[in-house]
Order: structure tokens, then C-alpha cells, then sequence
């Protein structure tokens, strides 16, 4: 059995077992931290030059929707794409924010970051700009 300078072994054991037990409250303390701010999560990109603009959720469903008139010479599949676009690149704007929330509560090395980041990053990844300036293929010269 370990020998303890004090000898006395209860004590150490209950010391050990406190302090356990801080240090388990406060991880579960930032978790919730880190759940709080990530439900409080929005992003927001545009597209076509301004006229489809979407916001998302942490969750990732939209939230607002904005299109401007230039929208309504648009044909119905056209203004689809873009909207789903739009939202696809407004949803890959969420895992960075995310990584940033988790670095400032739980710790950007922690377990808890790199599942909940890694999460955000598989369900939405980021939509290099140029395939977004790219559009829908089926533009032509209409509304842009």
C-alpha cells in the first residue's frame, strides 16, 4: 500500500476524490457553456451578387431569406439552385465558427472541440468561393 507523508490515507483519498470531482464539474460547466453558445450560432451569405442573401441556424436550417427583385426574372429552377447554393456555402460558415467557440470554452485541443468541430465540419463544409461565383450553370445573361 502507498505510503502517505501524513499517513493518513482517508484524508488523501477524499482530497483526491474532491478535487476529482471539481475538475469533472468544471469540464461539464464549459461543455454547457460550449452547447449554449453553439444553439446561439447564425450564418449569413449572399449570392448572385447580393440578390439571394440566406441565413442559417446553428443547426443548419434556414432561418431568413432574402431575394431582391432581380430575382423575379429569374426562371423557378434558377432561383432554386441559387437559394440551395447560397445555403450550402451560409452552412459552411458554421464548423469555423463553431471552432471558435469550443477554443474559447472547452479548449480548441480538447476531445469535446475536435468531436463537435470535426461534427460541423462532415455535416457542413465550406464552399470555396469560387464555386459559388461560379452559380448556376443555366445563367446566361439573365439577372446577373
Amino acid at each position: 500500500m502507498a505510503q502517505f507523508p501524513s499517513g493518513d490515507f482517508g484524508a488523501a483519498t477524499e482530497r483526491f476524490v474532491a478535487s476529482w470531482s471539481a475538475d469533472i464539474s468544471e469540464r461539464a460547466a464549459r461543455a454547457q457553456e460550449l452547447s449554449e453558445r453553439v444553439a446561439a450560432l447564425s450564418a449569413t451569405a449572399e449570392g448572385a451578387d447580393g440578390a439571394v442573401q440566406v441565413t442559417v441556424a446553428s443547426s443548419g436550417a434556414m432561418t431568413d431569406l432574402r431575394l431582391d427583385d432581380r430575382v423575379s426574372r429569374w426562371r423557378a429552377d434558377e432561383i432554386a439552385a441559387e437559394v440551395l447554393a447560397v445555403m450550402r456555402r451560409a452552412q459552411g460558415r458554421l464548423a469555423p465558427q463553431v471552432a471558435d467557440a469550443a477554443a474559447e470554452t472547452v479548449g480548441a485541443d480538447s476531445e469535446t472541440a475536435r468531436a463537435v468541430v470535426g461534427s460541423y465540419e462532415r455535416r457542413f463544409p465550406e464552399v470555396p468561393e469560387e464555386e459559388d461565383e461560379q452559380g448556376y450553370a443555366g445563367w446566361g445573361d439573365r439577372g446577373r
